[in-house]
């Protein structure tokens, strides 16, 4: 990990990552369901956004959103094809070539810019902006192990990757699951002079008991709508957004922030899907995708899940370098789990391997697809698929269906 290519690249291109307004989003978890509900607060009162985020679900073009629309295949082949002849023959990585090249063509629009940092954030592509308008830190937790020395395998050593170069600016920092975690990020920003707007101590949210949510912070209360999306940890990363956008000098009237959490576009994270190929081959329940793949993502997917009064079945797929057994230990009551090879994935896990891994639970089945997957369970009235383990399974998933 480096910034030396990024930044060569970018002092050919014009250095155009220092003529952008940013708001740059570091963590492990919830990054993309934050930038999506600040981006859906700003659509609302009409300012455009531009986005940066990784990894894309079905199509790389996912990651450049310019003025609030995806670029089109030409004008993605076009920004590369230039990219990459002014790269000439110098070593760079994949995620660096398209860093590069989104700042490129961003230097294009006079928008807000949500930057969604890659892995960790001191050597990540996306850490050579100078300056920008606040740092999200959303939750934190151990995932991308294999990056770190065997010794320094730690949640202190994720949190100073990801918290020791913010800029100075603003620092917003989103519900953490362990209150260690926290502690850790407050010692590691503690020296940093950004105003530090932090949950719990400078706003908060709660779901009430008769569906609205009440959040609050040093500006006030917001009694707002039940938002678009599912889940008790799309509340917290909603509310991130909203101290966010609070915390800036910008023209966001309350109406805005009500009416924009109700149009939230969210992939692949706790999403239902509702017609398609999938659902035809179970008509009569609900199903849903998730790409979450690590043991703080399965945390939260599973209070989701323990909330519902039906049986819950499990369909999978997961990359090799991933903690098979701790992501699964935090699912309780599961009624079946089946594991399934991931398409296109050299270096996803065998379906086969990874049943082996998780033979303790009782009824664990291998299918080689998806589609066979979902075929070999046995439905009940009012019982739940769900697809997870990987945000490319998702991908696969999404693009059959």
């Amino acid at each position: 990990l480096s910034l030396d290519r990024v930044q060569n690249l970018c002092k050919k291109l014009g250095n155009p990552q220092e003529k952008l307004k940013c708001i740059s989003i570091v963590g492990t978890n919830g990054k993309y369901s934050t930038i999506q509900a600040i981006r859906a607060i700003l659509n609302e009162a009409n300012i455009n956004v531009n986005i940066y985020t990784s990894p894309h679900i079905q199509k790389i073009n996912e990651r450049f959103i310019f003025n609030n629309k995806e670029i089109s295949d030409e004008n993605l082949t076009k920004l590369l094809s230039e990219v990459e002849e002014i790269n000439g023959k110098e070593p760079i990585t994949y995620f660096e070539i398209l860093t590069a090249a989104y700042f490129y063509h961003a230097k294009n629009f006079d928008n807000i810019n949500l930057i969604e940092s890659g892995l960790f954030h001191r050597f990540d592509a996306t850490n050579i902006i100078k300056e920008n308008l606040a740092s999200v830190v959303t939750a934190i937790g151990l995932d991308h192990l294999d990056w770190l020395p065997v010794n320094e395998q730690t949640i202190e050593k994720i949190v100073y990757e990801k918290t020791s170069t913010l800029l100075n600016s603003k620092i917003v920092v989103s519900k953490q699951t362990e209150i260690e975690t926290l502690e850790v990020i407050k010692k590691n920003i503690s020296s940093n002079n950004s105003k530090k707007i932090i949950f719990n101590e400078q706003f908060t949210c709660s779901e009430n008991e008769n569906g609205f949510i009440y959040y609050e912070d040093e500006d006030g209360g917001l009694k707002l709508p039940k938002p678009n999306v599912l889940g008790e940890f799309q509340i917290e990363n909603i509310a991130t957004a909203i101290a966010t956008i609070r915390n800036l000098n910008l023209q966001v009237e309350d109406a805005h922030i009500k009416n924009g959490i109700t149009k939230i576009k969210s992939i692949a994270r706790l999403q239902e899907i509702k017609i398609g190929k999938i659902k035809d081959l179970c008509k009569n329940n609900k199903i849903f995708i998730d790409g979450s793949h690590n043991p703080l993502g399965a945390k939260v997917l599973n209070k989701y899940l323990e909330s519902l009064n039906c049986k819950k079945h499990i369909i999978l797929g997961m990359m090799s370098n991933k903690d098979h057994d701790e992501y699964m230990n935090y699912f309780k009551n599961i009624a079946s789990l089946t594991t399934i090879d991931i398409p296109n994935q050299p270096n996803s896990i065998k379906g086969k391997e990874l049943k082996q891994k998780l033979n303790r639970f009782p009824n664990i089945n291998y299918k080689e697809s998806i589609e066979d997957a979902i075929k070999s369970i046995s439905l009940c009235n009012n019982d739940i698929i769900l697809i997870t383990g990987s945000l490319y399974l998702a991908g696969e998933v999404l693009n059959l269906n």
